[in-house]
């Protein structure tokens, strides 16, 4: 692999960088008087992605070709490294599909690239509706070291986060096992008591999963599990900053209370994002509506059915929304999800050289991402799923 440097602006100062890239690794920055309109980033790291561009983890049958196009389609749009997210679902579909993960990291090399591990959101959440979200209650069970272990046999133990509800008796008691196996445990979907939070903190939990979501409609004043989350300084928290999911003013007092540092920005993007408005069936969700804004919904529904935003829509609308720094909304979809990643979304001299530049007006539009080193998407790349073609920027 030939040496390449790559000119872009520092979101983060006036400064223009210069970056060296030798055999898919960083080896210099420093400032150029060069001149360029375009932002360079490390690429984007979503921990949430349930699917993108038709491209579905959940669907009742999925397939190698199913991660690679879910691959490819987010490279366009700036994700360097992600978390195939598997929702609650019987234990024989869910081997399934870590099984088929598995494998499309064995013979794929951008697979292998892009994906450290799965992210299991469930099937240990809370049954009671609100907080179940779109997750089917005949799937939702108490948890089982047993089948953790299971699902870590038929993958090859590529299972590296799982969301849960900590409102379960024995949940220390995982919670704790998974940890000691070197697992990402976070907390979502719960109705979980302030005292079940904070032993599953104690037990080793360190993240929540999209914080303001996967809850009840209406919830105590008080004592609810989004003021003892936000409280504890030893959890992160994820948030989805697609506009629709949580309030500006919502997202910015939440953002206050957690700090930019333990902030992390997720796409939790389902299939239909990126694709055109219209009315949908859905393996979850059933009938769902797409509007022309983005939102989706069920059918004759407000409710939500899930995100349609990518990363990069997120950190634009953190920045309009919320009139956070870019350089900070950068951060919270780059080095700090990057952390529970094995240590992705850095610029830095020996990080892997997974780069993205973009412009930054009214929203970010990519132009071109590199994947340790190779440039993966020049501008005007499509991705092709079911007649539908994928070219435009966010």
């Amino acid at each position: 692999m030939s040496t390449t440097t790559i000119i872009g602006r520092d979101p983060g100062s006036s400064h223009t960088l210069s970056v060296k890239i030798d055999a898919g690794v960083i080896t210099l920055i420093e400032p150029t008087d060069s001149d360029t309109d375009l932002y360079l980033s490390p690429g984007f790291v979503d921990l949430q992605v349930n699917g993108f561009a038709g491209f579905d983890m959940n669907a009742e049958h999925t397939s190698t070709d199913t991660v690679v196009g879910l691959v490819d389609a987010l490279l366009t749009q700036g994700v360097t490294c992600f978390l195939p997210t598997i929702i609650t679902a019987p234990e024989i579909q869910i081997c399934e599909k870590l099984r088929v993960i598995a494998e499309a990291r064995r013979i794929h090399p951008r697979a292998a690239a892009c994906i450290p591990f799965v992210h299991l959101e469930g099937p240990n959440i809370s049954p009671l509706d609100g907080y179940r979200g779109a997750h089917p209650l005949n799937a939702v069970r108490p948890p089982s070291i047993e089948e953790f272990d299971r699902w870590q046999e038929a993958s090859g133990g590529i299972v590296g986060m799982v969301t849960l509800s900590p409102h379960y008796s024995d949940s220390p008691t995982y919670i704790a096992a998974l940890v000691t196996r070197g697992v990402h445990v976070a907390l979502g979907h719960t109705h979980a008591s302030f005292q079940q939070i904070a032993q599953a903190v104690n037990a080793g939990a360190s993240l929540s999963t999209h914080l303001g979501n996967g809850i009840a409609q209406e919830i105590p004043r008080h004592a609810n599990p989004i003021w003892s989350q936000l409280a504890d300084d030893r959890l992160s928290a994820s948030f989805i900053a697609d506009g629709h999911h949580l309030p500006h003013d919502i997202l910015k007092v939440m953002l206050r209370a957690k700090g930019i540092d333990r902030s992390i920005l997720v796409s939790d993007s389902v299939a239909l994002a990126g694709m055109t408005p219209g009315t949908y069936t859905t393996v979850v969700g059933g009938q769902v509506e797409l509007h022309p804004d983005g939102r989706l919904c069920m059918v004759g529904s407000d409710l939500l059915a899930g995100s349609t935003a990518s990363l990069a829509q997120c950190v634009g609308n953190l920045v309009g929304m919320t009139k956070t720094p870019l350089s900070d909304a950068l951060a919270m979809a780059t080095v700090n999800p990057g952390r529970y990643a094995g240590g992705r979304g850095r610029l830095a001299i020996g990080s892997r050289a997974d780069l993205v530049r973009f412009r930054c007006n009214k929203g970010l539009q990519i132009e071109d991402v590199w994947l340790a080193g190779e440039q993966v998407y020049p501008h005007g790349y499509g991705v092709s799923r079911k007649g539908i073609e994928r070219s435009r920027n966010c």
